[in-house]
C-alpha cells in the first residue's frame, strides 16, 4: 500500500437555498431523479456478519493527564454489545492519550476544545493573549500546546447534535489509526445501533483551526495581512488565520468520521472534517467521511496536503474549497448517495473576488460519481462540478461521472474569473455537458475543459464497477495518464500511471478502514457503517 504524507462551513435550512461558497449556504438534496444505466458491475464482496459475541462494557475509565479527568457515564447499548462510557471535558488543558479499551468508548457532550486558542500569532510574555475560548480567562503568554492523541481503533462519539471537536490554534490532534483498526469520530445514534443508509447530521464533526492564510475576512484586512474568520454556527468564538501556511494542527490518518452535519446555528452546520487555516505541517491521509448532512469536506484557508480521501453519502457537497486555501489532494472517492446531494465539487470563493491568495485546487487521480441528479443539485449546483469566485483549479487524471447531469459549470464573477485546467480528463454527462453563468458562456466553459486535447474527453463510456462505481475498468485503463508530479511535489507518480483512483495495481489503499454501505462497498475487511466494529 502506498503511503502519502506529507478539508464554507455552509449551513442548511428548510429552504433550498444557494450553493455552498464562502459567503452561501446550502441545503440537502432530495430524491427521485432517474437512475442512470451504467455497465453491470460484479457483485460486492458482502460485509461480514458480525461476531455472535457481543462487546461487554469496560470496568471503568482510563487515567489521563488532564486534571479534570474522565467523567464515568456509565454505560450504553447497542447490537454489537455494552461499552462504558467515558465523557471528554469540555476543555482538554493538557495533552492526553485514549487508549483503545475494548468495550469503551468516549463520549463528547457538546463542544470538545482541545487547548486554549492562542490566537494570530503565537503569544509571548511580551505580547500575552487573552484566548477566546470558554474556561481559557488568563492572558496566555505561550500557546498552550495540547495535543489531544487518539488510539488506533478508539471510538469517540457526539452524545448531542452540539458535540463537535474544536481543535484549536496552538495545539494538535493526533487521531491516527490502521488499516485494520481505524479511529471513528460518530454519532450516539450509531452506538445504539439506530442508524441505517440514511442517517445523516446527528452530531457536529472535527474542526482543525491553525494559523494560515486566509481571505473574505471577518476580522482584520487581507491588505494588512490581519484577516481571521470565525467557525459559522458556534455560540461561542472558534477563531482562525494567520501568516503562517506550514501550520501543524497534527496528523490525522486512517479515520472514519461518520453521520455529521448538525446545524449550530441559523443557516449554519459543521462538515465531517473542517480545516480551517491549517498548514503543510498538518498530516491528512486515509480519511472517510460518511454521510455528512452538509459537506464532507471543507477546506478553508491555509495550505492544505491530503491523500487518500474518500466520501460516501454526502448531503451536499463531497468536496468544498474556499477562502484563499491552496489545495493538493491526490487519490480521492467522491461518491454520494443516488438522488442526493448537491455538487460533487464546490470551488470558490465567491463575492471576494479581489481577495490574495486565489483559492487553488490541484486534485488528482479522482473518481467523482453523481448516479441521479438531486433536485438539490438542479436550484444550487446545478452541475456535477461548480467552479466560481476567484478560484484556480488544476485536475489532472480523474474521472467525472454523471449521465445525467451537465459535468461542470463555471460562474464568471470579478476582473479574473475562475479558471480550469484540465489534463487527462474524462467525462460522462448529459447532452448538455457544460453550463455558464456570470460573464461565462457554456461555449467558454467547454473551451477551458478542452475535450481532444491534453488527452480530456467529454463523451467517455464508464467501465467502472464496485458498489458506488469506483474501481477502473478497460476504458479507464485504457487512458493516457498525466504525469502530475510537475504540478506539486507532493503528488507522487504511481506505477502504472493510470486516471481514476483504484486500480488492479493500486487497489489496497481503501481496504480495511473503511467502511461500507449501499452507497459504497470496499470489501469483506471492512465492516458496515450503521455499526461497530467488534474487534
Amino acid at each position: 500500500m502506498n503511503k502519502l504524507h506529507s478539508v464554507c462551513l455552509a449551513g442548511v435550512s428548510a429552504l433550498a437555498l444557494a450553493g455552498c461558497g464562502a459567503s452561501d449556504v446550502a441545503s440537502p438534496g432530495t430524491s427521485g431523479n432517474v437512475t442512470i444505466n451504467n455497465p453491470a458491475a460484479p457483485a460486492p464482496t458482502p460485509t461480514p456478519t458480525p461476531t455472535s459475541t457481543l462487546v461487554t462494557a469496560a470496568a471503568g475509565c482510563p487515567t489521563i493527564s488532564d486534571p479534570q479527568g474522565l467523567t464515568d457515564g456509565g454505560t450504553i447499548s447497542g447490537p454489537t454489545g455494552s461499552y462504558r462510557v467515558c465523557r471528554l471535558p469540555s476543555l482538554i488543558r493538557a495533552s492526553i492519550s485514549l487508549p483503545r479499551i475494548t468495550g469503551l468508548v468516549y463520549e463528547m457532550n457538546g463542544r470538545v476544545n482541545v487547548g486554549c486558542d492562542g490566537g494570530f500569532t503565537a503569544p509571548t510574555a511580551a505580547a500575552p493573549t487573552t484566548s477566546t475560548t470558554i474556561g481559557c480567562t488568563a492572558p496566555l503568554t505561550a500557546d498552550t500546546n495540547v495535543t489531544l492523541t487518539v488510539a488506533a481503533g478508539a471510538v469517540l462519539y457526539g452524545s448531542t447534535g452540539q458535540s463537535w471537536l474544536a481543535v484549536n490554534r496552538g495545539n494538535k490532534i493526533s487521531a491516527v489509526g490502521t488499516a485494520s483498526q481505524p479511529v471513528i469520530f460518530t454519532s450516539r445514534d450509531n452506538i445504539l445501533g439506530l442508524n441505517d443508509d440514511t442517517s445523516q447530521g446527528q452530531w457536529g464533526g472535527v474542526v482543525l483551526m491553525g494559523r494560515g492564510i486566509t481571505t473574505d475576512c471577518r476580522v482584520g484586512t487581507v491588505a494588512s495581512n490581519t484577516c481571521e474568520r470565525d467557525t459559522e454556527g458556534a455560540a461561542d468564538l472558534a477563531r482562525y488565520g494567520g501568516r503562517d501556511n506550514a501550520y501543524n494542527a497534527g496528523r490525522i490518518s486512517f479515520t472514519q468520521i461518520r453521520f455529521s452535519g448538525f446545524v449550530l446555528g441559523a443557516n449554519s452546520e459543521l462538515q465531517g472534517l473542517t480545516t480551517e487555516g491549517i498548514g503543510t505541517g498538518t498530516v491528512l491521509d486515509h480519511i472517510q467521511i460518511h454521510n455528512s448532512s452538509d459537506d464532507s469536506a471543507e477546506l478553508f484557508g491555509g495550505a492544505i496536503n491530503m491523500n487518500f480521501f474518500v466520501a460516501t453519502g454526502t448531503d451536499d457537497d463531497s468536496l468544498d474549497v474556499d477562502t484563499g486555501a491552496q489545495a493538493n489532494i491526490q487519490y480521492a472517492l467522491l461518491l454520494p448517495r443516488p438522488g442526493r446531494g448537491d455538487s460533487l465539487m464546490e470551488i470558490d470563493s465567491n463575492g471576494n473576488e479581489a481577495d490574495t491568495p486565489r483559492t487553488t485546487l490541484n486534485l488528482v487521480n479522482f473518481v467523482a460519481v453523481q448516479q441521479q441528479v438531486s433536485s438539490d443539485n438542479e436550484a444550487n449546483g446545478q452541475a456535477a462540478v461548480f467552479l466560481r469566485g476567484n478560484s484556480d483549479n488544476t485536475f489532472a487524471n480523474g474521472l467525472i461521472i454523471a449521465p445525467n447531469n451537465e459535468c461542470i459549470r463555471m460562474n464568471g464573477s470579478g476582473a479574473t474569473p475562475a479558471t480550469l485546467t484540465a489534463r487527462s480528463v474524462v467525462m460522462q454527462c448529459n447532452a448538455t455537458k457544460f453550463l455558464g453563468s456570470g460573464s461565462y458562456t457554456a461555449a467558454q466553459v467547454a473551451g477551458f475543459f478542452g475535450t481532444g486535447a491534453n488527452n480530456n474527453n467529454d463523451a467517455f463510456t464508464n467501465t467502472l464497477s464496485g458498489t458506488g462505481l469506483y474501481f477502473n475498468g478497460a476504458n479507464e485503463n485504457a487512458l493516457t495518464a498525466f504525469n502530475a508530479t510537475a504540478l506539486s511535489s507532493f503528488f507522487q507518480l504511481p506505477s502504472p500511471n493510470r486516471v481514476g483512483a483504484a486500480w488492479t495495481e493500486n487497489n489496497q489503499w481503501y481496504v480495511g478502514w473503511t467502511c461500507n454501505s449501499s452507497t459504497a462497498n470496499f470489501g469483506s475487511t471492512s465492516s458496515a457503517c450503521s455499526s461497530l466494529p467488534t474487534t
